[in-house]
């Protein structure tokens, strides 16, 4: 594949799939497009799709024995959502069922929160400032 061609998807597993459709949709402004059989469903609105797969917990994660746990987790890995307003970002994710781990705080680049959404996995929301991550920049 050429680099410039090249493009991602976000494959997101969640014990029950109807409600991790209903968080991500209010949540987030995501809207259902197809589904790929009983446990799989994508989300489209965000840069990229975002595919909801259910897989229940304790399944097989890996050959090597892990197993998934939708309790909260930390992950290398996680999503970021650039958003315009974070005060009613923050409001629409709590309201959709997130909580809400570090609250707002300001950065030189803008301002960020930290959540988990009901199925264990921690996001971010960021506001970025008219500079962005430009003021970082020496």
């Amino acid at each position: 594949m050429n680099a410039s061609a090249a493009s991602f998807i976000v494959n997101l597993d969640v014990p029950d799939i109807s409600a991790a459709e209903t968080f991500y949709n209010q949540a987030f402004g995501l809207r259902s497009s197809r589904r790929l059989g009983p446990g799989a469903l994508e989300l489209l609105g965000g840069p990229t799709p975002l595919y909801l797969l259910q897989n229940d917990a304790g399944s097989a994660a890996t050959e090597d024995g892990d197993v998934r746990n939708y309790q909260r987790h930390w992950t290398p890995v996680h999503l970021d959502w650039v958003v315009a307003d974070i005060d009613a970002a923050l409001a629409r994710a709590v309201a959709a069922g997130a909580a809400l781990e570090r609250p707002i705080r300001e950065r030189r680049w803008g301002r960020i929160a930290v959540l988990a959404d009901p199925f264990g996995h921690g996001f971010c929301l960021i506001q970025f400032s008219d500079a962005g991550y430009d003021a970082l920049v020496e």
